[in-house]
C-alpha cells in the first residue's frame, strides 16, 4: 500500500475509495535536499471502466486537533500558512482548524490544480518537523492535483492524479465557484506509472529553499524560455512604448492604462499613481534610459512627469497617492478615506531618491526638496519598535493603521538616501535600521504582507520584492552579515512565486499561439492569481546579492525573470493585435479571472515601465 509516511488510494469520480486496483509504491533513495524518488504503479483489476483518481499522501509529523498551533502550509505562489489571515476583508481561500464555510471560503482541507502552483508541490510542518511531495504538473492521467488539510486523524498533504479543486475553486472572484473534481476512465487491465519526489524535513520552515532549488535544477533544462527581443531592444521598445501610450504632456503624466483597441475608446484609465501601478519609478527608468541612450525626448517626458509628481505634496508632507483627471490628487485605493499607503509612497521615493542621482537633478531642485519632505515625515512618524506604518492620514499624517510589512520600501528609500548625499548625520540610515529589525519578523516567520493598496493583507509576491529591495539596501550601506541573510531569505520567499517549469496552453489561445513559455514568471498572489513581471523591480538587488553571497543562483533567477518577459514584446504595430511597446500586466496561467492561456486586453505603465527598468539595470551590470 505505501512507503514510509505515505499511502496511496484510489477514489472513484465521487470519492469513494475503489477496492478494484492494485498499487505497488517503491522509495528510491534520498539525493538532494532529501528528495527520495517514488515511483507509483496502479493497475485495474475490475471487469468493468471505472471513472478514478488516484492520491497519494504523507502525514505531516506530530500533530493532533489538541495542539495549540495549526499546520503550516506551503504550496509554492497559491497558499502560505493559514494564507489569508482572519482580518483581511478579501474573500480568498483560508485554512482554519475545524472550521468550514464555503461562502467564506474557510476550510481545514484544501486541493488545487497544479497550474495554481509555482512549484506543483505542498509542505506541512508542525514544531517538530516537516514533510513536501512534489510531482511535475502533469502526468499521463491528467493535471496533478496539490492537497492539505487536518482533521481529527491528524494532518496531511497529498497529491492527486488528476486533479480535484475542492471544497470549491477559486476563480480570481469573491463569489465561490462550484468544486471540481476530474478523473481518469480506467479500462479492464489498464496500467500507469507515476513518479513523485517525498523528502522528510526539519522544523525549520525555510527548508523550502532547497527543495525549490532543487527541482528548479532537475527542471530548468526541460523548460525552455526563447525571448523575441534582446535586452537592449527590449528597453528601446519599452521607452517607446511608455512615451507614445502611457506619456501624457498635459498635465504630465504615465497613464496607468491604455487599451489595446484604439478604434473603440473608453479603456485609457485617466489616472496615475505616484508609484506601484504608474508614477515615479517608471519616469525614473525612462529618465536612465534616456540619459543612457541620447534619447531627448525619453529625458523630456521623464523629466516632466517628475516634476508633476513632485509639484504638489499631501498637506502631511508626503506625497499624495493617485492623480484624477477629473479631480486632481488624492488617497490611496484604500477603503479608509483619506488614507495613502506606505508601500506606494515608499516606492516613489525610493524612484526619487534615484532620480537625484541623474543630471537631470541639478536643474530640478524640486525633486531633492519633495525627497527630503517625505523622508523626514516618514522617520518623524516612525514608532519606537521600528514600524513605519501602513496606511497614513493624507491631511494629518496620523497613521491609520500599523499592519503588515508595507513600510518595508521606505527602508531602501532611506538606505540609497544616503548614497545621494542627502542623509545628514546619518538619520535616515539610523531609521532605516530600526525599520529593518521590526520587519525581519515577518522574512523570519515566512509570512510576507501588506504590500499591495488593493489586498494589504494578504502574502503577495509583492511583499518578496520589498523585503529583497530592503534587505539589499541595508547590506550595501552596512556590510552587516545580519542584512545579508534576511536579503537571502527574503529572496527565497520571493522565487516561491516564481514558476519553474512551463505550463502547458491549448495550442489555439493566445499564450499557446505565441508559446509563451511560464518558466521565470512570477504568480501575483494566491489572492490575484496570474503570472505578472514586478520582480523586474529589483534586478539589481538580486544581481548584488549573488556578488554578496558569491552564489549565481540569484542572479541567475532574475536574469531568467527578464528572459521570460522578453516574450510577447510586440516589435511592430498589429503583432500579438496591439502596438509596438504595449505590455499586458496578465498573462493567465491558470483558471482564474479569464480561460487559461488568454492575456488582459491593456497595457499598464508599470508593466512597460518595469520591463525597462530590469532591462536598464541589467545593461548597467553588464548582464544584458
Amino acid at each position: 500500500m505505501a512507503g514510509p509516511h505515505l499511502e496511496v488510494v484510489v477514489e472513484t469520480a465521487d470519492g469513494v475509495p475503489c477496492e478494484a486496483f492494485e498499487v505497488e509504491v517503491a522509495v528510491g533513495e534520498a539525493g538532494t535536499a532529501g528528495l527520495c524518488p517514488v515511483t507509483v504503479r496502479v493497475r485495474h483489476t475490475g471487469t468493468s471502466p471505472v471513472a478514478a483518481s488516484v492520491r497519494l499522501s504523507a502525514a505531516v509529523p506530530d500533530w493532533t486537533p489538541a495542539d495549540e498551533s495549526a499546520p503550516w502550509w506551503l504550496i509554492p505562489g497559491a497558499f502560505y500558512g493559514e494564507n489569508r489571515p482572519a482580518e483581511c476583508d478579501r474573500i480568498f481561500p483560508r485554512f482554519a482548524v475545524g472550521e468550514s464555510d464555503p461562502e467564506t471560503m474557510v476550510s481545514p482541507a484544501w486541493e488545487f490544480r497544479a497550474d495554481r502552483s509555482a512549484t506543483p508541490a505542498v509542505f506541512g510542518w508542525t514544531a517538530s518537523g516537516g514533510v513536501v511531495l512534489v510531482a511535475e504538473e502533469s502526468s499521463s492521467l491528467g493535471m496533478t492535483g496539490l492537497g492539505l488539510g487536518a482533521d481529527d486523524d491528524g494532518a496531511r498533504v497529498h497529491l492527486r492524479f488528476p486533479f480535484a479543486e475542492h471544497p470549491l475553486s477559486y476563480d480570481g472572484s469573491q463569489v465561490p465557484a462550484p468544486a471540481e473534481r476530474t478523473s481518469h476512465t480506467w479500462q479492464p487491465g489498464e496500467a500507469r506509472e507515476l513518479t513523485v519526489w517525498v523528502a522528510d524535513l526539519d522544523a525549520d520552515w525555510h527548508g523550502y529553499a532547497q527543495v525549490l532549488r532543487t527541482i528548479h535544477g532537475r527542471w530548468a533544462d526541460g523548460a525552455p524560455t526563447e525571448p523575441w527581443v534582446s535586452v537592449p531592444e527590449a528597453a528601446e521598445i519599452a521607452a517607446e512604448g511608455l512615451v507614445r501610450w502611457h506619456y501624457d504632456p498635459d498635465p504630465g503624466v504615465l497613464l496607468e492604462t491604455i487599451g489595446f483597441d484604439r478604434g473603440i475608446g473608453g479603456t485609457d484609465r485617466q489616472a496615475m499613481h505616484i508609484g506601484w501601478v504608474s508614477g515615479i519609478p517608471w519616469a525614473q527608468a525612462l529618465l536612465a534610459h534616456g540619459h543612457r541612450t541620447g534619447d531627448e525626448a525619453a529625458v523630456a517626458a521623464a523629466e516632466r512627469v517628475l516634476d508633476f509628481c513632485t509639484a504638489e505634496l499631501a498637506p502631511s508632507g508626503t506625497f499624495w497617492g493617485t492623480w484624477y483627471r477629473a479631480s486632481g490628487w488624492a488617497q490611496s485605493w484604500s477603503p479608509i478615506k483619506g488614507a495613502l499607503h506606505a508601500r506606494t509612497l515608499g516606492e516613489a521615493a525610493l524612484f526619487l531618491v534615484r532620480a537625484l542621482g541623474t543630471r537631470s537633478a541639478a536643474t530640478h531642485p524640486q525633486w531633492r526638496a519633495a525627497a527630503v519632505s517625505n523622508l523626514d515625515v516618514m522617520i518623524g512618524r516612525q514608532r519606537e519598535d521600528g514600524n513605519l506604518g501602513t496606511l497614513h492620514h493624507a491631511q494629518t499624517g496620523h497613521v491609520l493603521s500599523w499592519s503588515g510589512a508595507a513600510g518595508l520600501t521606505w527602508v531602501a528609500a532611506l538606505c540609497e538616501a544616503g548614497e545621494q548625499g542627502i542623509d545628514t548625520g546619518g538619520r535616515y540610515l539610523a531609521a532605516a535600521e530600526r525599520a529593518g529589525e521590526y520587519y525581519a519578523r515577518f522574512v523570519d516567520e515566512e509570512f510576507l504582507y501588506g504590500a499591495p493598496e488593493d489586498v494589504d493583507l494578504a502574502p503577495s509576491s509583492e511583499d518578496g520584492y520589498a523585503a529583497v529591495l530592503a534587505y539589499v539596501a541595508l547590506h550595501r550601506r552596512t556590510g552587516g552579515a545580519r542584512w545579508l541573510d534576511l536579503a537571502r531569505r527574503a529572496a527565497d520567499w520571493m522565487l516561491t512565486f516564481r514558476y519553474t517549469y512551463n505550463t502547458v496552453f491549448d495550442e489555439r489561445t493566445p499564450l499557446g499561439i505565441y508559446g509563451f513559455a511560464s518558466r521565470g514568471a512570477d504568480n501575483a498572489s494566491p489572492s490575484n492569481p496570474h503570472l505578472h513581471a514586478y520582480g523586474l523591480v529589483c534586478t539589481a538587488e538580486m544581481l548584488q546579492l549573488s556578488d554578496a553571497l558569491g552564489d549565481g543562483y540569484y542572479a541567475g533567477r532574475a536574469l531568467e525573470h527578464l528572459a521570460c518577459f522578453r516574450q510577447c514584446v510586440p516589435w511592430v504595430d498589429g503583432e500579438m493585435n496591439v502596438y509596438r511597446g504595449m505590455i499586458t500586466e496578465r498573462y493567465y496561467q491558470t483558471a482564474a479571472f479569464q480561460p487559461k492561456g488568454m492575456i488582459l486586453g491593456l497595457s499598464h505603465a508599470w508593466s512597460v515601465g518595469v520591463l525597462l527598468l530590469g532591462a536598464e539595470q541589467a545593461i548597467a551590470a553588464g548582464r544584458s
